[in-house]
């Protein structure tokens, strides 16, 4: 099996995953569905996988695999097109080597094309804080915050830095200084890049994701000395995400903790990436949560369990149930109704909206984003 050319099939049929496992053809997930190439590929013998994926690896990369049965990579590959770039997971399994490259695209997307709300535009405008994104693997996480991202880098003359496992995206720099560091390559840890990270003045820090405590440790100190935070968290909703980050620490420590996250965090955002009633494409639905004060008293107080509450109250600050996004969308012919009751957390809710006679008055946190119509004077200014 020739893998480059698996990889020009892939990103001519608008995959977003490529799997490879010894005994089976190789798969592409296209539209969130993995569809086996069992027509132009035979199963592969537990040999022609681990050849193929290791023909991509450098020795010292080969070598972290043998020491760690696992890795992650970033990957290029030039195409007639262009370079394309890949993120890889290279594992141990049962029946040998087997490896998923995620398709990561040249170009950032627009807010346009991410249908990306105004109220989480202006996230990319604030000059401080802790903004969290999250959602299961694969839900476009690391795509909205790319968009984001370089927003700031249009707008901004910043520095940001990133720390990434592995990078992504690439920025080209336009107003901004950008610094992009990978885990393995670059630095040994996010808490290691974190400590470092303060003594290099960013004014913009992505982290790939909050894994531990130290590393939300610092995160939140960061987000308290004026830096603007961004990172990952996989959690299904805003509660569960405050929730997750509290149940970090010992507790002794989880009432100071609770207070330092009340003071810092900015916004939530849940995202789940859905099929397009099309059939074609898929496209993201999200729950916004923004920290007002009433947000921060709940936080502060340990009543995670109204923050849903905060989020059908605060409908005119910008905030949008996951439940109301969805609806939207169904309402839209966008999605189908089954997809939209099968990604709910409360479908009941879900119901209650596509019942709503007045559904058109209670969604103004879902008025898309419009950066053309944004002064530049709006922008940051550190």
């Amino acid at each position: 099996m020739n893998l480059p050319d698996l990889m020009a099939l892939a990103v001519t049929r608008r995959a977003s995953d490529i799997h490879l496992a010894p005994d089976r053809s190789p798969a592409l997930r296209i539209d969130g569905a993995l569809r086996p190439l069992r027509d132009e590929y035979p199963p592969l013998t537990s040999e022609e996988c681990e050849a193929s994926i290791i023909s991509i690896l450098l020795p010292s990369q080969a070598e972290a695999l043998e020491e760690r049965l696992e890795i992650d990579i970033s990957y290029s590959l030039d195409l007639p097109d262009g370079v394309t770039r890949f993120r890889v997971n290279i594992h141990r399994q049962q029946r040998g080597l087997a490896a998923v490259f995620r398709l990561i695209p040249e170009n950032i997307p627009s807010p346009e094309a991410l249908t990306m709300e105004e109220s989480i535009f202006k996230f990319s405008k604030i000059p401080r804080g802790l903004v969290l994104f999250t959602g299961a693997t694969g839900t476009g996480k690391s795509t909205t915050l790319a968009c984001l991202i370089d927003l700031i880098n249009q707008r901004s003359p910043s520095h940001i830095l990133t720390v990434e496992d592995p990078i992504e995206y690439t920025y080209s720099e336009k107003e901004a200084c950008i610094t992009q560091r990978e885990l393995g390559i670059h630095t040994h840890g996010f808490a290691t890049a974190l400590k470092s990270a303060l003594r290099e003045d960013p004014d913009v820090i992505l982290l790939g994701e909050m894994r531990d405590l130290e590393t939300i440790q610092l995160a939140l100190t960061a987000s308290e000395t004026g830096h603007l935070v961004f990172s990952t968290v996989h959690t299904s909703d805003t509660s569960q995400t405050v929730d997750r980050i509290i149940d970090v620490f010992p507790a002794a420590q989880q009432a100071l903790v609770r207070s330092q996250l009340a003071a810092v965090l900015q916004g939530i955002v849940t995202q789940v990436l859905l099929p397009r009633a099309s059939g074609t494409g898929r496209i993201a639905a999200r729950e916004i949560m923004i920290a007002t004060p009433a947000v921060r008293t709940m936080i502060r107080e340990g009543n995670t369990h109204q923050l849903y509450n905060s989020l059908t109250g605060g409908l005119q600050e910008g905030m949008c149930p996951l439940e109301l996004s969805l609806a939207a969308k169904v309402r839209q012919n966008l999605i189908t109704r089954e997809v939209a009751e099968a990604a709910a957390n409360r479908p009941t809710m879900l119901r209650d909206y596509l019942a709503s006679r007045n559904f058109s008055n209670l969604a103004p946190g879902l008025a898309p984003a419009k950066p053309q119509e944004m002064e530049a004077s709006d922008g940051l200014n550190f």
